[in-house]
């Protein structure tokens, strides 16, 4: 078992019930975490409010991160208000929320913010067991970023990911393992909608959400 206490970690943060776990869990795990928040022209940016509020509350410093080339890359409906959400995975593709290259991105921005206050532990809330597809929530795609950005920077980077094997009720188990229950139940946001807490309850992130809150209240 390793021992990370006298390490600290950048915990890429959105305010929703993935991250704000990962967030909790890093801090219970490390020395310290630090909180980076990205901007980078999603529907709600009360998100931003919402993680910074979260961070705040826990303890941890906050960093945001104004990155708008993203949502300049490829079309795909959490960036562009015109297009529809897809309510259901079209057969064969992806949901049109998904923001190609938005994690590799993500991963890159934190390992050389990591690079410049020599920290090497980068946490992220992906999970390939409950998701919508996305190939950048693989286990194998985190392995490939993790060996790709130490060959980068030539740097002995650990990406974390303690969600990936989690479906969403275990996510709910882990939250409240750490007791922070009642905070990604009520002052998260998941919602595509941006609609805090349970959510608008249609789009894609909250349906999952949802259902694994129900699936992990009917076990208590």
């Amino acid at each position: 078992m390793f021992n990370y206490k006298n390490e600290e970690a950048i915990v890429l943060f959105s305010g929703g019930q993935d991250s704000t776990t990962c967030l909790y869990w890093a801090k219970q795990t490390f020395k310290k975490a630090h909180a980076l928040c990205i901007l980078y022209g999603q529907r709600h940016s009360l998100e931003v409010d919402i993680a910074r509020n979260i961070a705040e509350e826990a303890g941890v410093s906050f960093q945001l991160l104004d990155a708008p080339v993203i949502s300049q890359l490829a079309p795909n409906s959490l960036t562009d208000s015109s297009i529809e959400m897809d309510k259901e995975q079209p057969e064969g593709s992806f949901p049109n929320t998904f923001v190609p290259g938005r994690n590799l991105l993500f991963l890159t921005f934190a390992a050389t913010i990591a690079y410049a206050k020599n920290i090497r532990h980068l946490v992220i809330g992906v999970s390939e067991a409950d998701y919508s597809g996305y190939p950048d929530c693989r286990d194998n795609f985190i392995h490939s970023a993790n060996a790709t950005l130490n060959l980068a920077m030539d740097k002995n980077f650990r990406i974390h990911a303690p969600l990936m094997s989690l479906d969403k009720m275990g996510v709910w188990r882990v939250a409240d393992e750490l007791g922070v229950f009642d905070v990604v139940r009520n002052k998260t946001l998941t919602c595509y909608n941006g609609i805090i807490g349970e959510g608008c309850g249609v789009c894609p992130a909250c349906l999952l959400r949802n259902k694994g809150l129900e699936k992990y209240l009917s076990t208590k």
